[in-house]
């Protein structure tokens, strides 16, 4: 009879405290909420990794839909400096999501000019500007054509950036600091251009092949003594094994054409025949995991992680039979890329650890 009385005494407590906390659930969220954002606006991400050489995926996909992953952007963390290469759909949302300020941003480069490699960018722009007010404009690189590419967003976001001036202020927001400054290249045809080099820090770019797409790019990361090669969007190509020859992390882009193949034959069964021969046409252009494997096998990388993934993988099974035998030929550490997914290279060591930064 005690015990009884004393579960009972437990439970009117436990329904009590519910119902309070029901009563009390939106001021508790609030308090809850500003706890949140003021440790989210305090934290410095950047201070808190090891010196090293650190590569995020802010955008892992194509321009197919994929919950998992955005439209392609790769952060680039070099000890305290921080660069971003591509600027797909949900770049700028997903460097915050990673608890990164956009406003650290020293420069953005581009691979080509393919929509889903540059739609995310006005954005990206805006909030590189209007997290910490900086007053200098991001340099951005890119084969010839990226001076139009910039022009075009500067023209589009010219409205919005005097309305924010008008709105905040010149001391807030500076006007000269909005956008960015277009840096043309042209990398050699048979080899590599250092875009940026100190005495820890080397950015190179080189040419890959993605025809008729040209000019199109891969780049090469190296810092103290760590290296990062991302493909770009490419067919095998004979420059990216040249460039990864040896380096800790290959970032390369892979496309499972059989996967591809099922969408055109449903696009066929749906009468859409247009659909159907862009999924033809979009095979030429790409890697296959296998062939990406075999690049990596070859350069005798030490870690290949696949992006621009194509098509979705929505179901359980699908990214073993996107790798297909792509395992087989390359034995070392392979991982099927995702938003969010963080490398970390430290100094000093030759490990490539994998975290999730959401």
């Amino acid at each position: 009879m005690k015990r009884r009385a004393v579960l009972l005494s437990i439970l009117l407590l436990m329904a009590f405290a519910a119902a309070v906390a029901f009563v009390w659930r939106a001021p508790l969220s609030v308090a809850l909420a500003g706890r949140m954002i003021s440790s989210h606006l305090s934290t410095d991400a950047l201070a808190a990794l090891p010196d090293g050489l650190h590569v995020g995926l802010c955008g892992a996909g194509s321009p197919f839909p994929d919950e998992k992953r955005s439209g392609p952007c790769t952060l680039v963390i070099a000890g305290k400096r921080m660069f971003v290469f591509d600027a797909g759909n949900a770049s700028a949302r997903n460097i915050g999501k990673m608890g990164f300020n956009h406003g650290r941003i020293e420069a953005i480069f581009l691979t080509h000019f393919h929509s889903d490699h540059i739609d995310g960018l006005g954005e990206l722009l805006m909030q590189r500007w209007v997290s910490t007010g900086n007053a200098a404009p991001v340099p951005l690189y890119g084969p010839p054509g990226v001076e139009q590419v910039v022009a075009g967003f500067m023209s589009a976001y010219q409205l919005d950036q005097h309305y924010r001036v008008a709105h905040h202020g010149e001391q807030t927001l500076p006007a000269g600091g909005f956008g960015a400054v277009p840096h043309a290249f042209s990398a050699p045809p048979d080899g590599h251009l250092v875009l940026i080099k100190d005495a820890d820090l080397e950015i190179s770019v080189f040419n890959v092949d993605h025809a008729p797409v040209h000019p199109a790019v891969g780049y090469v990361i190296r810092y103290k003594g760590r290296s990062v090669v991302l493909s770009g969007d490419t067919k095998k190509s004979a420059a990216v094994q040249r460039e990864a020859t040896g380096v800790d992390l290959l970032v390369h882009e892979a496309l499972s054409a059989p996967l591809v193949g099922l969408i055109g034959q449903g696009a066929a069964a749906a009468g859409r025949p247009n659909f159907k021969k862009l999924m033809a046409d979009v095979v030429d252009y790409h890697s296959s995991p296998e062939q990406a494997a075999e690049v990596a096998r070859d350069a005798k990388v030490r870690y290949l992680l696949l992006n621009h993934i194509a098509p979705p993988l929505p179901l359980p099974g699908l990214e073993k039979a996107f790798l297909g035998s792509a395992g087989t030929i390359y034995q070392g550490p392979l991982r099927v890329g995702a938003d969010g997914d963080f490398l970390s290279l430290p100094v000093g060591s030759d490990q490539v650890n994998l975290s999730q930064r959401f």
